[in-house]
């Protein structure tokens, strides 16, 4: 009885060692726009969402931040124009909270300070800018200007830089895509 037990044994312990051994890495993704549909309830409407995942060269002081990401949003074209969609918002994704600056408007009407995130970016080898784009109301991310977006579409690569609450840099850098999913799905160049 004892040999047939061990001959029972030796093929399941080869097994749970071969189940043990870690699974072969699996290939990178294609780099690119991934696209998706998302629903608003409250504004009782649907959106598309272009999403790309980008890399932080200098990381935020957060470990639980993720990958920084660009998303933009669109309202899908109808009827006869399919392609002509609408553009919504553009946002840069930090995750980590950011420095937020508090400027003043050109007219005031009460007390109000526009929240903004200064923002520092260089399309290819092109000269830096600085700018301020709003500030989202979770303040882990940042509106992108449509004439800003406009730019990033059409490199190869942008870093971008903002500072954290704590005054730390944060830089990242995105590889571009192919831009014409965005620009057929938002009508960016819709004026």
């Amino acid at each position: 009885m004892k040999p047939i037990s061990l001959l029972l044994f030796v093929p399941l312990a080869w097994a749970a060692c071969g189940a043990a051994d870690p699974a072969p890495d699996q290939p990178p993704t294609a780099h690119g726009w991934r696209q998706s549909q998302k629903e608003d309830a409250a504004r009782s409407m649907s959106f598309t969402r272009f999403t790309l995942a980008g890399k932080f060269v200098a990381s935020p002081k957060d470990a639980a931040a993720n990958r920084p990401e660009l998303v933009v949003d669109c309202i899908p074209g109808s009827g006869s124009h399919p392609s002509k969609g609408k553009f919504l918002a553009a946002n840069l994704v930090v995750g980590t909270n950011l420095k937020i600056l508090y400027v003043e408007p050109e007219e005031i009407h009460g007390t109000s300070y526009f929240p903004k995130v200064a923002i520092r970016f260089r399309a290819d080898d092109a000269k830096e800018e600085n700018d301020q784009w709003s500030s989202g109301t979770e303040r882990t991310s940042a509106s992108i200007p449509k004439d800003s977006l406009k730019k990033i579409l059409h490199v190869h690569t942008v870093a971008l830089t903002a500072d954290d609450d704590r005054g730390s840099k944060i830089a990242m850098q995105f590889d571009m895509p192919d831009p014409t999913p965005v620009e057929a799905g938002c009508n960016v160049d819709e004026h």
